[in-house]
């Protein structure tokens, strides 16, 4: 009896090994084909959290032991700022050390190239506390020197070229210290500056350094209690303590290949996050907020954080960046998240999470891209984390550009591929549908806009439906218009006539 307990046993463990690596073969399968984990999801129509395939895998954890910093004498990166990319160089504010990080990224490997912390030709030659940095093509730099109350432009040498200073303008409190945070700069040099305390919007400066306004700026909503306080209430120190004290209006901003600021925003109620907040806006030239908000709900990251039990509130983006294909990628420093958006504003993805291991964050703080891949930084763990696209990830770009480049027939193969990883992608029915709007497809389209729920280019394909059936039935419509107008005309015609001669018959009786 003993033995047959025991043979029982060993069979019911052999049998749970067995089971188990199939369930680790299974996981693993899936994982490489590029399917879900824990943290890849989509809202559907009811905004309701929906599973989904991983968009992007972690390619490189990248640090200073990472690039060798620490073999060089170096110190390691600390409390960065920000990073930006231009072309395969990465520039890193490594804020806490003073200093610049410049190196290179290919294949899949970071090698250092230089720590940049003295500039030739200008005093100070040093940083203090740099909060931003930007390059452009032709190798110069441009750095947002805080506590120097500069920006300052060097080229590929590190020499000094210019500056730009506290603007001597009466819309500029000249008490105040000029504290640049944020930087851009367009393609003819123009610098656009996202000052600390200053809510006017982002400070413009010509090439020649020249301040000349404000652009961006949020209208002003007047509350007459407030106004009387403030005006009949308050002495004149303690207004000037109010306004000096007003929360920066933006929090991040990113030039795009066409001259547009995407920008931040974390200062909002949280009842307006749906309404006024506008958390992510892009920026035309004269400060218009222009961004395509074609989705059930616009662009503000995580729909339902109420239901989160750790993190309380709407997302705060931290920073965001946009590709050439106009799809924008903006990352939560509340809850870790990266969301991703086409150019209509839907949602394509949204993965990440706080943590300790690699691909998780926590404090993300920055955000850049290197063709597909992205590049989170961050603050806390002093470290840059590359995210390429998966299988899954690659077939939605490939779909979009495709889209873009007028091959829709090509689009719409490739939004047939995702919909075979994804069946619950709405974005997949309104991608087959606007590759089939556009090959003059319209009942076909319409069923996949019905399909996404998308009732405006449902509206638009049935137009074109409806204008199509009427060019297709011209003559069964004239023909029926006859019909309906002409024959009871006919008729009527007809019937007046024997009445009349009836009536003349009736008359010569009676005569």
């Amino acid at each position: 009896m003993m033995m047959k307990k025991t043979v029982s046993l060993l069979l019911a463990v052999l049998l749970l090994c067995i089971a188990a690596c199939a369930c680790a073969d299974e996981s693993n399968s899936m994982k490489d084909d590029g399917f879900s984990t824990s943290y890849s999801y989509i809202y559907d129509y009811w905004e309701d959290v929906q599973m989904a395939p991983d968009p992007y895998r972690v390619e490189l954890v990248i640090d200073g032991t990472t690039l060798g910093m620490d073999n060089l004498g170096g110190k390691g990166i600390t409390k960065a700022q920000s990073l930006f990319i231009c072309g395969n160089d990465v520039y890193v504010a490594d804020t806490g050390n003073n200093r610049i990080i410049q190196f290179r990224y290919e294949d899949g490997q970071a090698a250092f190239t230089r720590v940049i912390s003295e500039i030739q030709g200008t005093e100070p030659s040093t940083f203090n506390y740099p909060a931003d940095v930007f390059a452009d093509g032709n190798g110069n730099i441009y750095v947002a020197d805080q506590n120097n109350h500069r920006v300052v432009m060097v080229d590929k040498e590190l020499n000094f070229v210019k500056e730009f200073t506290k603007p001597v303008d009466a819309t500029f409190n000249q008490s105040s210290a000029f504290l640049p945070n944020k930087i851009a700069v367009d393609v003819a040099g123009r610098v656009y500056v996202l000052a600390t305390n200053v809510n006017k919007g982002f400070m413009k400066y010509e090439n020649d350094t020249t301040f000349t306004g404000y652009i961006g700026a949020n209208a002003v909503k007047f509350n007459m209690a407030d106004y009387i306080w403030k005006k009949y209430f308050m002495s004149r120190e303690q207004r000037a303590v109010t306004e000096s004290f007003v929360p920066t209006e933006y929090e991040n901003l990113y030039m795009d290949d066409k001259g547009f600021i995407y920008a931040t925003t974390t200062v909002f109620k949280e009842a307006d996050v749906f309404g006024d907040a506008n958390p992510i806006r892009r920026l035309n030239g004269i400060g218009n907020d222009i961004l395509i908000k074609n989705d059930v709900e616009p662009p503000v990251g995580d729909l339902n954080w109420k239901r989160e039990s750790l993190q309380y509130g709407p997302s705060k983006m931290a920073d965001i960046t946009a590709l050439d294909n106009d799809i924008y990628v903006t990352v939560d420093r509340m809850r870790g998240r990266l969301f991703g958006y086409d150019g209509q504003g839907i949602m394509l993805w949204a993965f990440g999470t706080k943590g300790s291991m690699d691909g998780t964050f926590s404090r993300a703080i920055a955000l850049d891209h290197m063709g597909y891949d992205l590049f989170v930084l961050d603050e806390m763990k002093n470290n840059i984390t590359v995210f390429t696209p998966t299988e899954y990830g690659q077939m939605i770009y490939d779909a979009t550009d495709t889209y873009l480049k007028g091959d829709y027939d090509q689009s719409d193969k490739l939004w047939r591929d995702v919909m075979k990883l994804n069946a619950n992608y709405s974005l997949a029915f309104r991608g087959i549908g606007r590759s089939l709007l556009r090959q003059e497809k319209y009942k076909e389209a319409m069923d996949y806009f019905e399909r996404a729920h998308a009732r405006e280019e449902y509206g638009r394909a049935f137009k074109q439906y409806r204008k199509l059936w009427v060019e297709k039935n011209i003559w069964w419509i004239i023909a029926l218009l006859v019909l309906i107008i002409i024959v009871p005309l006919i008729l009527g015609r007809i019937k007046r006539t024997k009445w009349e001669v009836i009536m003349h018959e009736q008359s010569k009786i009676r005569k």
